[in-house]
């Protein structure tokens, strides 16, 4: 019955769950709020485009080595203290983010920051589950899944705002007001489980804590930076890759061998949960490729500004912030959990398929707008129900595994679509190219015609017959590889779309245990 215990009421609920949604808000906010300074960041530091992507990469592995051990760690020192010193972590990062004199100093504490933050998400998922009563568990996940869809489609339109009115080290400042109020709430009202005796130090699982942080910093090296460096064309990756594979599979020996393992991996006997980790690796693949996707495509192809593009992603969040509460309320009603799932897959699918049929090289803003609205009902209709699927049948200390498995399942699955995505337009474009340039006959009269016409035009404007001509071959292989890239856009968009139609029958299949409602209300005792 100790668990009971943390549920809240009235007033104080209100606090914890609002502190948990900044501590949520802010750790995903600061995944995505920098991709949209990093040109003023190069310029600013004087570091080449690869150091500068480095802001990005630390960050990311940082926070997956992380997420898997907030289970433990909050065992082992409580979690108010756990939660309350990794706000302070990333709020004291994030000012010295903002002081960094160069880029290896912005790269280190990125890295800290990204310590501090991984903790956040899961935490915070962990304490709003555990405030409230049973029945409004799906609520409860509403409530925090606001953050964590809204978050990554916040960042891009804010960094875009503070880059273009004050400067970049305010991306990081803004942080400190929120974390320092995130701190003294934490320490005032969020209360620690009863967890088993703390582990003395000769029993703390050492190998497995350098096996995990070698597996995930590995791993999320070569999916951040694998295309920059032409994947196993560089001596590096190849190392890393074979690190990341000995080092995960000596992890999971040892994890189910010892006997304080680091990450509990047995509670993964769970159906449920085994199942929710996969849709939530799918869900992170299409949350943070597609929020990936459209700025690039609005930016690099149809030449917005980085606050445009941002801007054009708010209505879509403001629908995923709409729907939640009315997704809870079905959960709420008893409404199945894989039915919505299914809805909201398909409903993803027929955005990436809108998506597919409306690009071209000079796509109008309002082409975007209904599209987006889908997407944004298809991610409200998702990120719930998995989070309840995964959790429901869990109970105590299980569910903040369970909420660490779910949270690095979306982490990892993020930075595996950004990464293949990234790889598979740029794969794609050369092909297309190819493709077109074969098309073209320069001897044939339309094609002369356009090559004299444009050539007359840079004439006209000062250049000498010579100069005109090319340039005008040159313009016309520069619309050649704009019309490629449309074309290797719209791939990533049908394909993307795919990815989650085939997932549909498999949820449909899954066979709910008719005491599911019963397990969901008894997960807290």
């Amino acid at each position: 019955m100790q668990q009971d215990s943390l549920v809240e009421y009235g007033y104080r609920r209100v606090l914890i769950t609002l502190t948990a949604i900044m501590c949520a808000l802010l750790e995903i906010v600061d995944t995505t709020i920098v991709n949209v300074a990093l040109t003023n960041m190069q310029g600013n530091l004087g570091a080449t485009l690869t150091e500068v992507g480095w802001v990005i990469t630390a960050y990311a592995i940082g926070n997956v080595i992380i997420v898997p051990m907030t289970s433990w760690l909050s065992a082992q020192f409580g979690r108010r203290n756990y939660f309350a010193v990794s706000i302070a972590i990333f709020t004291i990062a994030s000012f010295l983010c903002g002081n960094a004199n160069g880029i290896t100093e912005l790269v280190l504490f990125r890295f800290i920051q990204g310590l501090g933050g991984g903790a956040l998400l899961v935490t915070s998922q962990t304490i709003i589950t555990e405030s409230y009563p049973a029945e409004k568990r799906g609520m409860a996940q509403a409530i925090y899944g606001l953050g964590v869809i809204i978050g990554p489609t916040l960042g891009p339109p804010l960094g875009g705002y503070i880059v273009e009115h004050f400067s970049w080290p305010y991306i990081f400042y803004i942080n400190i007001p929120i974390g320092v109020i995130a701190t003294l709430l934490t320490l005032q009202f969020v209360r620690s489980p009863k967890y088993a005796e703390k582990k003395s130090r000769r029993e703390i699982d050492w190998l497995g804590i350098a096996l995990l942080a070698m597996a995930v910093g590995s791993l999320q090296y070569v999916l951040e930076k694998g295309h920059d460096d032409d994947w196993f064309e560089s001596r590096t990756i190849i190392v890393l890759t074979v690190t990341a594979v000995f080092s995960l599979f000596f992890f999971i020996w040892r994890e189910l061998t010892y006997k304080n393992p680091i990450v509990e991996l047995r509670v993964l006997k769970n159906g449920n949960l085994r199942v929710g980790t996969i849709l939530s690796f799918v869900l992170g693949f299409g949350l943070y490729g597609s929020t990936f996707i459209i700025p690039l495509y609005t930016q690099a192809t149809l030449g917005w500004t980085a606050q445009q593009s941002g801007a054009l992603m708010v209505p879509a969040a403001l629908t995923t912030a709409f729907m939640m509460p009315i997704i809870g309320m079905l959960l709420q009603r008893g409404v199945k959990q894989q039915y919505l799932v299914a809805g909201g897959m398909i409903l993803f699918f027929l955005y990436s398929f809108w998506g597919y049929k409306i690009l071209t090289p000079d796509t109008g803003e309002d082409s975007f707008f209904w599209m987006l609205i889908v997407r944004g009902i298809g991610m409200g209709m998702l990120f719930i129900p998995i989070t309840t699927l995964s959790l429901s049948t869990l109970k105590g200390q299980q569910i903040g595994q369970g909420a660490a498995f779910t949270g690095m399942m979306r982490q990892l699955g993020g930075s595996f679509g950004v990464a293949l995505i990234t790889t598979f337009l740029a794969h794609q474009t050369t092909v297309h190219k190819t493709n077109l340039a074969a098309k073209i006959d320069m001897h044939s009269p339309m094609a002369q015609q356009r090559i004299n016409g444009m050539a007359a035009n840079f004439m006209a404007h000062g250049k000498t017959p010579e100069q005109a001509v090319a340039t005008a071959y040159k313009a016309l292989d520069g619309v050649t590889y704009k019309q490629a890239a449309v074309l290797s856009y719209m791939d990533a968009f049908l394909y993307l779309g795919l990815i989650f139609l085939v997932c549909v029958p498999f949820i449909l299949l899954i066979k709910t245990n008719k005491k599911s409602k019963v397990d969901l209300s008894e997960a807290m005792h």
